[in-house]
Parts: structure tokens; sequence; C-alpha cells
């Protein structure tokens, strides 16, 4: 027993030193293969930053960089240009500059408007009503009549406001709608509150805030009881509210069913209520292309399914949910639905129910005779309008509310994606110039190429030499590479063509730029009205002109034409033949008045055919962006008794001499507006224009066959020992006579001398206006004696 012991522990002993052994080896192993991989890693850390230190200061990379910085500072130089409007501040133009609202949205910018017909099937806007306030200037009140503005405003941020519902007491009008906070980015129900017709609201509050989204505020009245059915859809069932103080307090009543139904609305029809709404949440359910039916003999419940339901799961372009209230008209039901095929809510479709029983249901689209405006963006709902709800008042007429907006949906994202994308490809750009120009030598390095660069032990070539991929790269590279060289070859940037070639691109690089610092900075690409206290107007345009300059009148209408506020435009046609009003690409009506004399005072002239009270006198060779056209219009509309425009002048001097706007200029001061582009009140306008007193100025403007413009500056100056005359600045201006070569005056000389003879004269019949001046900044310089 002790030999086997000892032979056991010697065997141990023998097996111990080996072990030993073979771990020292292993350590060294070990040991060493840490050292050459911390060498290996460090020659690959020293390579990357020779590779680092040479990308930076390589002509490559500086060319890149500059042309960058280059392109860059013509992206803000163009941004600053057109995108910079620092005049908002004093025109009321937009939400108080501390208020949170009016936010942009990524589902829209919504608004209200209010329509009127003679049935439900001739609805035309509050403006072509001409109803009227007297206060601000604001006639006839235009669309929209709630914004995301009016609620801003009355202290409740919001970013857009839409499913709008009327409830209708007597004469007045209560307004309920989706407003989508701009704090908490939920939608609340808000409710507005109107006496005249729904010209005017009056914001009263939040009427229904709940810790989920609501909206499609759906109020009727039962047995004295008023209820609201909003849209609760992500508490997964259907709500039923009853007023306690209406229209601002509201309870939970019951829950009708306990489905997420979004738009629904219950109507009564042949002795039973029907419930009508969309389900989205079903396995299979095609988004807003899906419509159920649910029956009851009372409002409250309980509610049965409808044999046929799903009524429709069809495409979303087909009308299938609701976009309203229904309506009765001549005894036939008409469901509202909205079409979402193009855009979601892009419009509402009309279908007259022909069947409603518990068994089956059938209805057939109707038009609904609603005229869409085709001023795009520039106009409230020009994208879409997926909200009506339409009612017969007392009186007979009928009143409608409609949202709208001037964007589709997703439109931010849409433009921030088309903008890194014309980014992007500006970066192309710079590297085709630098390869066209020499200063790419190669697309790619060669030494990016390989799998390793640094020193290498056989084991590691050997992987290296079997890695096929790394091989496929290096060829790609190479050939990647010969690209710059084949180009110059081909496109010879030395030569004259070459040079063009070379301008080309560069130019495509600016207008890349531009388009993604517009697609970035210049928001929707809407030059939208703006409001003053918080209501619109619209004005009529008027032209003089004759046959040689159609040129410059076709044009000038399709321009202006889509300018938000424009309702109409008036063509004063002096001379020759006269086009029709379908030659003209215009999106409002046109009316050409033909007159009988060739005469400057026609421009003045009396006419019942134009309705509004403001009135922009703009001669046919002018172009300026329709934004400018929008500040002017509402500095006009806060102060209608003076001539608002573009083009100012100064009137001084012994004698009197007429001078362009750069004499002005240097005095920092004017004293007339030329009405060539200028906003003026149409009725005492033309009447003081057509007045006893104003027939020898009228005589002189027929003999001189000019200044009409300077007769009515001095009528003005004689009526009134206030300002009269309001100067606002455009951002830019284009001449068309200077390219077709129509001026009416082309000898400047002789206009101006023309002109100083007229101010003479109308000083001698009327009194100087030298003795009055204004600063350009508005402020009243006191008077020159």
């Amino acid at each position: 027993m002790g030999v086997y012991e000892a032979g056991v522990n010697g065997t141990e002993g023998a097996a111990t030193a080996t072990t030993c052994s073979r771990s020292n080896t292993s350590m060294r192993c070990w040991c060493r293969w840490r050292w050459e991989n911390h060498q290996q890693q460090q020659q690959q850390h020293n390579v990357l930053r020779q590779r680092l230190v040479s990308l930076v200061f390589s002509s490559g990379f500086t060319f890149f960089l500059g042309y960058l910085v280059l392109y860059g500072s013509i992206g803000m130089f163009y941004a600053w240009l057109m995108f910079s409007k620092p005049y908002l501040r004093s025109t009321n133009a937009s939400v108080g500059l501390k208020s949170p609202g009016c936010q942009e949205d990524n589902e829209g910018s919504w608004s209200i408007g209010v329509f009127y017909g003679d049935s439900p099937f001739s609805l035309e806007p509050i403006e072509a009503m001409n109803e009227w306030r007297d206060e601000g200037a604001a006639w006839p009140i235009a669309n929209p009549v709630v914004t995301c503005a009016s609620l801003s405003d009355a202290g409740f941020p919001s970013n857009f406001v839409a499913d709008p519902f009327l409830y209708v007491q007597g004469d007045t009008l209560f307004l309920f709608y989706e407003t989508k906070s701009s704090i908490t980015s939920q939608g609340d129900i808000g409710v507005a509150k109107s006496i005249d017709k729904g010209a005017t609201w009056q914001q009263l509050g939040i009427a229904l805030d709940e810790d989920w989204h609501l909206s499609y505020p759906y109020v009727f009245n039962y047995l004295g009881q008023i209820y609201m059915m909003p849209e609760s859809s992500q508490t997964g069932e259907l709500r039923l509210y009853r007023a306690l103080n209406f229209p601002l307090q509201w309870t939970l009543d019951k829950v009708l069913i306990k489905n997420p139904l979004v738009d629904s609305f219950i109507i009564n029809r042949a002795g039973e209520y029907w419930l009508f709404g969309s389900d989205h949440s079903g396995v299979g359910t095609r988004k807003n292309g899906q419509l159920e039916i649910w029956y009851s003999s009372s409002p409250l419940g309980p509610w049965k399914p409808h044999k046929k339901n799903p009524i429709y799961n069809v495409d979303k372009s087909v009308g299938a949910r609701n976009g309203g209230r229904p309506f009765v008209y001549d005894g036939n039901l008409y469901r509202v639905g909205q079409d979402c095929g193009e855009t979601y809510g892009r419009r509402v479709r009309i279908f007259k129910v022909e069947v409603l029983t518990k068994d089956d249901y059938k209805e057939v689209e109707v038009p609904l005779g609603f005229e869409e405006s085709n001023k795009g963006p520039n106009a409230w709902n020009g994208a879409r309008y997926h909200h009506l709800d339409v009612q017969q008042l007392s009186s007979g007429k009928w009143i409608a509310v409609m949202d709208g907006d001037r964007v589709p949906s997703g439109d931010p994202v849409h433009r921030f994606i088309l903008g890194s994308a014309s980014f992007a490809a500006v970066t192309v750009v710079v590297v085709v110039l630098g390869v066209l120009l020499g200063a790419v030598k190669c697309m790619i390095p060669l030494n990016w190429c390989a799998h390793f660069s640094g020193k290498r032990n056989n084991a590691f070539l050997g992987r290296e030499r079997s890695n096929l991929f790394s091989s496929k790269v290096r060829r790609f590279c190479s050939r990647l590479n010969r690209v710059p060289l084949s180009v110059r070859g081909k496109i010879k940037p030395n030569t004259w063509a070459g040079k063009l070639v070379v301008a080309v691109i560069f130019a495509v690089g600016v207008a890349l730029m531009c388009t993604g610092v517009k697609y970035f900075y210049g928001g929707n690409g809407a030059e939208e009205a703006y409001p003053l206290n918080g209501s619109y107007s619209q004005f009529t345009l008027l032209t003089m002109t004759y046959d040689a300059r159609l040129w410059n009148l076709k044009m000038y209408v399709r321009h202006y034409s889509r300018c938000s506020s424009v309702k109409e435009i008036v063509v004063v046609w002096n001379k020759g033949i006269p086009p029709r009003s379908s030659d003209l690409d215009s999106t409002v009506p046109v009316w050409i008045r033909v007159e009988d004399q060739n005469s400057l005072n026609n421009r003045f002239k009396k006419d019942t055919m134009i309705k509004t009270r403001a009135v922009l006198e703009l001669d046919d060779d002018i172009m300026m962006s329709c934004d400018d056209i929008e500040r002017g219009f509402n500095v006009w509309r806060q102060h209608p008794d003076r001539i608002v425009g573009f083009y100012p002048r100064l009137v001084r001097g012994s004698p009197l001499k007429y001078r362009d706007e750069k004499y002005a200029r240097r005095h920092e001061s004017y004293n007339m507006i030329l009405t060539g582009a200028a906003f003026i009140d149409r009725t005492l306008a033309f009447e003081r224009y057509w007045s006893s007193e104003a027939k020898a100025g009228r005589e002189l403007v027929d003999s001189y066959f000019n200044c009409e413009d300077v007769l009515l500056n001095y009528l003005y100056a004689n009526a009134s020992s206030s300002q009269t005359v309001e100067y606002v600045r455009p951002t830019w201006v284009i001449d068309t006579s200077k390219f077709t070569g129509v001026a009416i005056s082309k000898n400047t000389n002789v206009h101006y001398k023309i002109r100083s003879n007229c101010l003479l004269k109308f000083s001698e019949i009327y009194g100087s206006i030298a003795g009055r001046k204004w600063e350009f900044n508005g402020r009243k310089d006191g008077w020159d004696l």
C-alpha cells in the first residue's frame, strides 16, 4: 500500500511539473499574441491618423469644403432674400410673438369657413354674400372665419381647428370643433359663438378636455337635453356627454357602444334611430374605407348592429368614412362622406340614401355643387376639405360650416425629405465639379479599400489572400478611380464647351441648394392673407390696358388671380379689340369693361360691378409677389381713408418739379403715392375723382394724357389735413414693359416734364401738397412752410 501510494504520488508530481511547463508556454504564447495584436492595433491607429491628416490637408478635401461653404452662403442669401419677413411685427399678420399657437403640424393647418345658399347644393362662401362690418375695413368678411390664431389669441394655443359642427339657438350660432392643443398635442373640443350670421365669432373656450384625443363633436338635442358624441376611439368605446351648463360644461352620460368608432353620428329616420360610424380596429379592415350602421329605438341605446355590417370595407377614396352631419332635403336623406384617396381628407362627397332598413342599405353619390379653389396653397382650403355640417335656418336659407387646409397631410415630413435629398444632391454636384476641375484625382483612396494596410504576419496574409470580398472591393475601387480621368478626357474642361458644362453643373448646384433651403425654411409655400383683428377680407384688382399689351395682361391675370385676397379682376379696355375672358388663365372672375373713349380718367370711373370696398389699382406691367400685395392690403385695412401703395414720390421745390423715387429716398420722406400700384376705397376715391370740383383736373388729364394718379393725390390732400398716403415697401418688383417695349411713357424726360406741368396746374386749382411730407417709417415730418 505504501509502494502504491508512492507510485501515485510520483505520478502526480510528474503531472504537476508537466502542467506547469505547458501553462508557462501558453502564458508566453498568450502574451506574445497580445503584444503582436497591440502592435497591429497601434499600426492601424497610426495609419488611420495619417489617412485623416492627408485627407484634411488634401486639395480634394479643401475643394470639397470650400464649395460646400460657397453653396451654403448662396443658400443663406437666398433664405434671407425670400423668407425673412421683419415686417410681420407691424402688420398684425400672425399670432402674437409670445404665443405658442399655430405651430407647424404634420396633420395640417386646418381652419373653418362659413357658407350660405338657398339649398345645401348651392352653397357659396361668406364673401359672396357681401357680409361686412365697418370696423377695420373688413368688407366683405371672407373665409376662413375661425383659425388656429382665433383660438390662440383668445388664450387657448392651437395648431389647427377642424371637424366643425353647428348648434343653432334662434339667431345665435354655436360652433363646436376639434382644436389640437399646441401644448399637449392632443385634440380637444373648442366652442365659439356668433350673433351676426357667422361673420364674426367669439371664442368661448374649451368645452371638453379629456386625457385622450377628442374630435368630431357631433352635437344634437333629444327631449330638451343637449348631447355631444365626440370621437374618443382611444378609449375603445363611443361615449355620450350631456350638457350641464351649455356650452362649456359637460358630463359623461353613458357609453353607447364598446367599440372604438370614429366620426360617428346619430340620425332619426322612419321611427328608428340610426348610428353611423367606422371601426378601424378589426383584422382586415381598410382604414378610412370602412362603415358600420347600428340602430335603436332611442339615441341613448341599446344599439344593435346592422345585418350587413360592415356596410363598406373598400378603398379609402370611396367616401365610406363620415365627413359631417347628415341632412334632409326635399324629404331625402343625404350622408356626407370623405374621400381620402389622394391624401387624408381630400374632399367631401355627398350620398343620397335610397334604402335604410334593418336588413338593407343603399346609397348613391350626388354632386355637391361646391366649386373647389384653384389658388393652390394660397387658398385656405386649396389642398383639401373633409368635413361639412349644413343646416336650414328658420328663414329658410341654408348655412354650412366646412373645414379646409392649404396643404396635404404630412407636408412637413414631405418637405424635410425633399430638402434633405436636395442637400445630398448638392454634395454630389460638388464632387462632380471637383472631378472636372482636377481637384479630385480619385474617388476613393485605394489603400482605403484593403482589408488591412499595416505590417502583416504570414497567417494574416494568408487570411487576406483568401478573402475574395476584399479583392473584389479593391478591383471596384480601382475601376471607380479611373472615372475622373475618363470624365475629364471626354468633357475637356479647358475648352469653351467644357467650361459651359462646368457652368451648367454649378448652376444646377445653386438651384438644388435654393430648392433645399426653400423646403427647409420656406414653409408650405403659401402666400397667405394677413388677418386684421382676426378677420379676413377681399379686394378687386383693377387694371387699364389696350390691345398692344395683351401679353402683359395674360401674365398679369395668371399671376395675380392666384393671390389669396383677390376676389375678382376688372380690366378697363381703352383701345383695340378686347380679348374674351376665357382667353385669360384666371382662378377668379375677370370682367372686361370696354370704354368708348381712350382716356386715363377711365381708371377711376364708378362701376357698379365692383362689390368690394377695397380696389387695388395696379398697372398691367407691374409684377410683384402675392405676399407684398397681401401686406399692402393689410395696411390699407388699417387706414382705409388713405391711398396705400408701393411707389412713393416727394413733391417739393420752387418751382415744383416731378422727380423719381430716388429723390424721395434721399430726403427720407414722401407726400404722394402713385396709383399705378395702390389700394383705395372705391366709394371715397371714385366719388372724389368724379366730383364737380375735380372736373378741371380731369380735363387736364385728357389734354396731357397723363397725371390721373397725381390728380387723385391732390384730391385726397385737398379733402383732409391729416395723412392721406401710406407707403408699403415691396420685396421685389419687375417692370414687364421693358421686355415688350410697349411702355406708355417711353421718353422719361418728356414724361417728367409733363408731370411737372401737372403739379403746377393742380397746385393752382387745389392748393399745393409740397407743404406736407411723411417719413418712410410712417412718422409725420412736419410742415415745410
